[in-house]
Parts: C-alpha cells; structure tokens; sequence
C-alpha cells in the first residue's frame, strides 16, 4: 500500500516538474504555479489510467481463469492477483479432492451387495448402483432421471412408494422372480435431505428359503418322533391299566422296542448329518481299498436282504462286481455310510426276488464310479431333484413299513460333496433305479498305498438296528 501510495505522488510531482518545466522554458505567460498544478492533475491522471488500465488487465485474467499463468507480479494488483491465484488453486484442489473422494463413495456403493438408488423430490432417479439395476431391471444410464413409479410397477411396490409411510420394509418378489426359480427382493425406503429419498434393496431369497428349510426340518423332525412315541405312550398305558398274559405282554414290548430303534435310528441320523456339516472337509491322506469295501457292502447288504424278507419269499439277487482295485482316499468311515446307505435302500424297496447290482469301476477319465442299480418300483421324474432333501419321501407309508428314516440320501449328498464327488440319480417308473457316486480322478489311488482298512459293523439281528449300521458309522 506503501509503493502505491508513493507511486501515486510520484506521478504528481513529476507531472508538476514537466508543468514547471515546459512554462519556464518556454516563457509563455502562464504563471508558473498554475502550469505546476496543471502538471501536477495530469500526473493523477495519467497515474489513475495505468492504475485502471492494470485492474482491468487483472479482470481480464480472472474471467479467464487460467491459474498457470501470473496476470501482473508487482504492486497492489500483483499482490492481489497473487492472493487470488493461491485462492483458485486450493480451491480447485479441494474441488478435486472432493470429486476423488466422491467417486470413491460411489464405487463403494457400486460394489455394495445391496442395491442403492437415490431418488430426488419428484421421485426421479438420481444415481443407482449395478446391483440396484438387476434386482429393479433398470437400466443405469437409460432410466436416469426417470420416475421409478414408472419403472417397477408391482403393485404392492407401487402402494409402498405411494404410502409415504417408509417405517417398514417391503418383501416383494425380484425381476427375475419365477415359479421355478423364486427371487425375493427386501427393498426399504428411507427420507433424507428436503425430500429426497434413499432407497436400499437386498436379496434375500437365500435367507427366506433357509428359514423355510429349519421350518420345514423343525416340523417334519417333530412328526417323525411324535408318531413312534404316540405309539409308545398308547403301549405303555397298556401295560399299566390291562391285565396282560406273558404272550400278550412280550408282544407289546417286542413293538415298543421297534419303535424306540426307530426313533433311535431317527436321532442317530441326526448326529451323522449333523457332523457331517461341523466336521472339517476329509483330507487325502487317508482311504479305503476297494475290494475290502466291496466286500463289506456285500456282507452287510446279504445280512440285511435276510432280516427283511420274510422265511416263505425268496431273497434279492445280490451281486457285487469291481473292477477297480485301488483305494478311494477320504474318511472310510464316511465312504462305508454313503454307499452303504444306497445298498441299504435298493434293498429295501426292491420286491423279494428282485435284482440289485452293485459295481465299482474305473472310468476312462480316471474318476471312479460306484453304482447301485435295482428292479424296483422306480421313481417318478418329478420326485428325482427332491430325493436328497431331509425327510423327503416318495411315499411315506412304504418308508416307514421299511424303516427308513427319510436322511438316508440327505447323509450320501453330504458325503459326494464332502470329497468332491457327484451323485446321479436314474430312475424309471417300473423299471427299477439306478444310484451313481462318480469320485474325481484325485480321490483315486493305487492299491499299493494304503493297506485296507474298514471299521468295524455289527451283525444285523432285526430291521430297526440294520437300518441305521451304515450311518452309524460314520464320524465314529
């Protein structure tokens, strides 16, 4: 402020010196006070022009706004185009910064695995995430700035955004919902800012189908012990309350003890599956032999056709063929259940007479293959993808007369996947059924690595114990 005010009389007395100068020089009859002050006006004023003449060169460079580049270095000008310049820059750092850190908001969002749409006073679309646009079908370029009243026409979506009232979340069913394939959708409205509103979506088919199966599994475990113990209680009172004959009183108990093996089984079933899914995956360290497993099969699947056709029918045809002699690496304790749970229900639904065949053999990919085929009754198409459901039953009644428990084929599901391994399921109405387990390549071994080793079953004595043997073994 110093240097402008100084400049500025500087300008003024040199005005004034030319003023005197030129009037005594040229003996004109101007007063040589007036010519001084004249002189000294037109320094101010030539001054104020270049003065001028400076901000608006400094105005020009403003509007301009390029901040490479200096509009003046020295003077007050200077210094305030300095001051400005440093300004314009910590402000566009900032507004980059600020675009930085909203860009990573915004990929954040973009890669959560909800979907996340914001909606403006008018219920326009705003900004919306990848996973927001496939659970709605929404395009997130295209439907920008479209109302989404008029994108998701569910009705019971449509009365949620038209209520207002955004306390509660609403389950409706996704895009891509079908019969066959049902997908449903949490969507949850929430008001911020003067009207906006932020919309939050979630699948959770996952979650719901979940609680159906505890639901599902809840209930049917309560059916499946409820009947033997509605039997017991029936028996139990009528052993108290009638006058019983030894005959008659070894008969009730005989049932009783049939029904107490069948819940037993049922609840030993239960702790297989339920190992099976807490139980590190097994490793390939160790194995069974194939020939030790053929032969265990055979021994307890013969033992088993016996206990369960009567003396006066003729027994299954039982035939045991292998071709693969290595070993199969994994918990045997786990292999012995799942296969001997498929023997065990060939066994049991193919009529007296019946053919059942068990083969092992080596594939040309180098998996493995073990195979039960019967001639039963065969199973309807539509009951094939739900045989390995807990309690999942053809018929219920058959099942019950045989002794099964309904987690048979849930245990060997659980074993396949344990070790890597597919089951297939073929069966025809009429025909009979066929039940493959397909090892992969590196679950097979040669026989020379391991020595057989198999635990130990027990001899079958009646049909409520031999039922359960193969899953009792497992996670022993």
């Amino acid at each position: 402020m110093f240097w402008r005010f100084f400049s500025f009389i500087a300008c003024q007395l040199l005005g004034g010196l030319v003023g005197w100068y030129a009037t005594s020089s040229s003996h004109a009859p101007t007063s040589e006070l007036v010519s001084t002050l004249a002189g000294v006006v037109l320094g101010g004023v030539v001054w104020f022009l270049l003065d001028t003449s400076r901000g608006a060169r400094l105005l020009r460079w403003l509007r301009v706004g390029d901040v490479s580049e200096v509009a003046m270095r020295s003077g007050l000008w200077g210094e305030v185009s300095d001051r400005a310049r440093r300004l314009i820059r910590a402000r566009e750092q900032m507004t980059l910064e600020s675009q930085h850190r909203l860009q990573d908001f915004l990929s954040a969002l973009q890669a959560s695995p909800n979907g996340v749409l914001l909606l403006d006073a008018q219920g326009q679309i705003e900004w919306l995430n990848q996973t927001a646009a496939s659970h709605f079908g929404l395009d997130a370029q295209r439907d920008l700035l479209q109302h989404l009243g008029n994108l998701v026409r569910d009705p019971a979506f449509a009365s949620y955004f038209a209520s207002r009232d955004y306390r509660h979340e609403l389950i409706m069913p996704g895009r891509e919902s079908t019969p066959a394939r049902p997908v449903r959708l949490s969507v949850h409205l929430h008001p911020y800012g003067e009207g906006r509103l932020l919309l939050l979506s979630s699948d959770i088919t996952a979650v719901e189908q979940a609680e159906a199966m505890r639901r599902d599994f809840v209930a049917n475990v309560s059916h499946e012990i409820r009947t033997p113990l509605t039997v017991l209680a029936g028996f139990v009172e009528t052993l108290q309350t009638l006058p019983l004959n030894d005959e008659e009183r070894a008969r009730y108990l005989a049932l009783m003890a049939q029904q107490a093996g069948r819940m037993q089984t049922l609840v030993n079933d239960l702790l297989v599956l339920s190992r099976l899914e807490g139980s590190p995956l097994p490793s390939d360290s160790e194995g069974i032999a194939v020939p030790a497993l053929m032969h265990q099969l055979e021994q307890d699947g013969r033992a088993l056709s016996t206990v369960m056709n009567p003396a006066s029918e003729p027994l299954q045809h039982l035939t045991f063929d292998s071709s693969l002699t290595g070993d199969i690496m994994g918990a045997p304790n786990e292999l012995l259940s799942a296969l001997g749970n498929l023997v065990s229900n060939a066994i049991r639904y193919t009529p007296s007479g019946g053919q059942i065949q068990v083969r092992a053999r080596l594939l040309a990919d180098d998996r493995a293959e073990f195979s039960v085929s019967d001639t039963g009754p065969g199973i309807a198409p539509e009951h094939i993808p739900r045989l390995t459901e807990r309690f999942y039953r053809v018929d219920r009644s058959r099942s019950r007369d045989t002794g099964g428990t309904g987690l048979g084929l849930a245990i060997v599901k659980h074993v396949a996947q344990r070790h890597g391994a597919e089951l297939k399921i073929d069966s025809t109405p009429g025909k009979g059924s066929v039940f493959k387990i397909i090892f992969p390549a590196n679950r097979v071994r040669p026989s020379a690595v391991l020595p057989a080793s198999l635990p130990a079953a027990p001899a079958a004595s009646a049909p409520g114990p031999a039922s359960s043997r193969w899953s009792q073994t497992t996670g022993s």
